[in-house]
């Protein structure tokens, strides 16, 4: 028995150290996880991974106590360590006003101008219609057409202010375009020629109807004072597209519609003075010299001398 004994503890004392080493050989090899050689290991940098979360500030105790004089709500947000509700906000510089210097005014005036245009268009369809149809002279006789549109008053008075309007804008962009006036005095100059285009043309309506009333030529002073407004009329629906295109076009465009518009108004002119020719020949005998004397005398000097007055004034 006791050799036995002996005999199973010298087993065990060399046979266990082999199961040990065994085991160890043996070892199960996690294979989800990729095997890093040494090289790499070595050259990994090191990642710190403490809690990158913003941890509570260390505040020390400044002794707040309650001020019963403001609200709380307003205290537990000054003394809010996370936020600084009770530092000075920051300030921010806030940018010079920005200024625009361009033709928004004009822009509008002009679009003005065109509902207008268009209202009175189609409030008046037959007056328009019977305006244009005695501007060419195509059906009916000019006595009948006369008539008809002497019966609507408000359109005409419309059409007169709308004439004035449009050949102030148009007179203003000459001055500009011959430097007699600056940009800046642009809408002061437009209000004098407003003032002074009706005051002609009241002037030369009261001086014809006098005329014709001393003279006892009243039907063809009235037949001349017709063709005249009615000419006008006819300018100023005109000159509206020009005035667009003066308002906004520069250099090569600006001249050609500038230079257009000079012919058109020029045609007009001439064409009024035919038709007062005609219509004033047919009930009061003169000779072609006389209505040219007049001409110069009533319609081209005071042109000169308000183009001269104009030259004096602004240079």
């Amino acid at each position: 028995m006791t050799r036995f004994s002996i005999l199973l503890i010298c087993c065990l004392f060399f046979f266990i150290p082999g199961l040990f080493a065994q085991q160890d050989s043996t070892a199960v090899i996690d294979t989800t996880k990729p095997v890093i050689p040494d090289t790499v290991a070595s050259q990994t940098p090191v990642v710190d991974l403490s809690d990158s979360f913003s941890k509570k500030p260390v505040v020390a105790d400044s002794g707040w106590q309650v001020d019963k004089s403001m609200p709380l709500i307003y205290q537990v947000m000054k003394g809010n360590p996370y936020y600084g509700f009770g530092t000075r906000p920051t300030v921010i510089p806030v940018s010079d006003l920005k200024v625009f210097n361009g033709k928004e005014l004009l822009f509008y005036v002009l679009i003005a101008l065109l509902l207008v245009f268009a209202l009175i268009k189609q409030a008046f369809p037959k007056y328009f219609t019977d305006l244009f149809r005695l501007f060419f002279r195509t059906t009916l006789k000019q006595r009948q057409v006369r008539e008809q549109l002497m019966q609507t008053p408000l359109p005409s008075l419309l059409m007169n202010g709308f004439f004035v309007i449009c050949t102030s804008l148009y007179a203003t962009f000459l001055f500009l375009h011959f430097r007699l006036i600056d940009e800046a005095d642009f809408w002061l100059y437009f209000l004098y020629s407003c003032l002074g285009l009706s005051a002609i043309y009241f002037v030369k309506f009261v001086g014809l109807k006098i005329t014709g009333w001393i003279f006892g030529i009243e039907e063809a002073a009235n037949a001349y004072i017709f063709i005249v407004f009615i000419i006008n009329k006819v300018i100023g629906v005109f000159l509206l597209p020009f005035l667009l295109l003066l308002a906004f076009l520069t250099s090569g465009g600006y001249q050609a519609a500038l230079v257009l518009s000079w012919i058109g108004v020029g045609g007009l002119f001439l064409y009024r003075f035919i038709l007062s020719y005609s219509a004033v020949h047919n009930q009061v005998r003169f000779n072609l010299f006389h209505f040219f004397l007049y001409l110069c005398a009533f319609e081209i000097a005071p042109l000169l001398l308000i183009y001269k007055l104009l030259l004096v004034v602004f240079q």
